[in-house]
């Protein structure tokens, strides 16, 4: 009855058009929805908007599983916990209202409470229709019904948890309904690709049929030397890689911004006269095409930001130094297979064997190349085992804390915004802490065993 799908939004007479997840309802599309949606499309990425459209479609789903309970503040509250709860009767198994959800972890149920209060809150200020619900308003059903919900939101501020009093304040002290708060757990180990394994994977691993894959080496050479996301790879071009004028011997690799990174210098007018511009509108004038970030589907590659080392690319550094080497040395051999090859884009990873060749490589596809990559070698591949892309990442964050860089100095090679967000990297394992505690106890071993051990009448 709901479902996501991808559409290109018009919103003027010009031909520019936006290209977001949208919600379908049996009466078409939600339209305060897609509204939200675009009024985000420059500051939130894609992935966030369908996790939006995931949280309003449970949401939906839910109200009209309920018809019978007008009151929103049961509606909000019921909804909730039926998040944490699932829809099943523990003793039957069954579920009359044939939702069939099961419970949600609390964090991913705190996730579907805030996607919503932020949308009935945004819907509730800044959509008249909603702010008093209109009779005479033409929308479709579904549309009436979120915006309804939002009316009644803004009234009660049920997800947040204020007052059910129309004047309620921040500091209203009685409470309705808040996610819960799960039991704090240590920060988990990051998932790191094994070290060990490092060298199977990139000889043995991306060898198909006796042939190297140069293309996913390359990519890999990126996550695991330098420290790159999964998806930045994929905004990389061409011209982007050139050796290290410091040493020839090793490869400069400058990701730029899919958007607002300077567009490479074979732009040139009608006259023959270089252009100059960002990569959006070189991509728009020269290939017809949008950046990657802010596409949909098997060409999309995501954007998380961070902090840009000049206006606006990432560097990389490579760590270690060898590994700079060996990238330029397999993409020398690559450039030879792309050479041969037509194509339509600017991208420097494309398809080669399969088709359309030529055309843009996709996330999902080298995802799966390092899948079987990996399964090659005899690697279990999971997540918590760091055997997915972004293990790698993680392998280079422990690497330098093992380097004994500064807290800056890692921040700038992994281009984070914030100290704070390598905590994740500097967190001790598990390994690590019961080594620390080995290594105590033999300091203090001598005071151990004279006082402790013999009180206790242990030989």
């Amino acid at each position: 009855m709901f479902i996501t799908q991808r559409v290109r939004v018009h919103t003027d007479n010009t031909g520019a058009y936006t290209e977001i997840p949208a919600l379908r309802t049996l009466e078409g599309w939600l339209t305060p929805l897609l509204d939200y949606c675009l009024a985000h499309a420059h500051d939130r990425s894609l992935a966030w908007m369908t996790k939006v459209n995931r949280s309003v479609q449970l949401f939906l789903e839910y109200v009209q599983a309920n018809p019978d309970q007008p009151d929103p503040r049961a509606l909000f509250q019921n909804f909730a916990q039926r998040l944490y709860t699932g829809t099943f009767d523990l003793e039957s198994g069954l579920d009359p209202s044939w939702l069939c959800w099961r419970p949600l972890a609390p964090s991913e149920a705190a996730k579907v409470i805030t996607h919503l209060s932020d949308f009935f809150g945004w819907l509730g200020k800044d959509n008249p229709v909603a702010a008093a619900v209109n009779p005479r308003y033409a929308g479709s059903a579904y549309d009436r019904l979120a915006d309804e919900a939002a009316y009644q939101f803004r009234r009660e501020r049920a997800f947040l948890g204020h007052t059910w009093a129309a004047n309620d304040t921040p500091n209203s002290q009685g409470r309705m309904f808040r996610a819960r708060r799960p039991p704090r757990v240590e920060r988990g180990e990051p998932p790191s690709f094994p070290e060990e394994s490092f060298e199977d994977l990139l000889m043995e691993g991306f060898k198909v049929a006796g042939r190297q894959s140069y293309r996913d080496i390359l990519i890999t050479l990126l996550l695991h030397g330098a420290g790159f996301r999964e998806s930045e790879p994929f905004h990389l071009y061409i011209g982007d890689v050139f050796p290290d004028p410091a040493n020839p011997k090793r490869a400069m690799v400058l990701i730029h911004h899919p958007s607002f990174g300077d567009a490479p210098n074979d732009w040139k007018d009608e006259r023959g006269n270089p252009r100059q511009g960002n990569r959006a509108a070189y991509l728009a004038a020269k290939f017809g095409l949008a950046p990657r970030h802010l596409l949909m589907g098997s060409r999309q590659a995501g954007w998380k930001g961070g902090t840009h080392d000049a206006p606006y690319y990432k560097r990389a550094y490579w760590f270690i130094p060898e590994f700079g080497e060996l990238f330029l040395k397999v993409w020398y051999l690559y450039l030879e297979q792309v050479a041969r090859v037509p194509r339509a884009h600017p991208f420097a990873f494309i398809n080669l064997g399969q088709d359309p060749r030529g055309g843009i490589y996709g996330l999902s596809q080298y995802n799966k190349a390092h899948r079987r990559a990996c399964e090659r070698i005899g690697l279990v591949v999971g997540k918590a085992l760091g055997t997915t892309p972004h293990g790698h990442r993680h392998a280079y964050g422990r690497r330098l804390v093992g380097g004994g860089f500064s807290q800056e100095e890692i921040r700038r090679f992994m281009h984070h915004s914030s100290l704070d967000s390598q905590a994740v990297y500097t967190t001790p394992t598990t390994a690590q802490m019961i080594e620390h505690l080995r290594l105590g106890a033999e300091r203090l071993h001598s005071t151990l065993s004279t006082a402790v051990i013999p009180a206790l009448g242990i030989p």
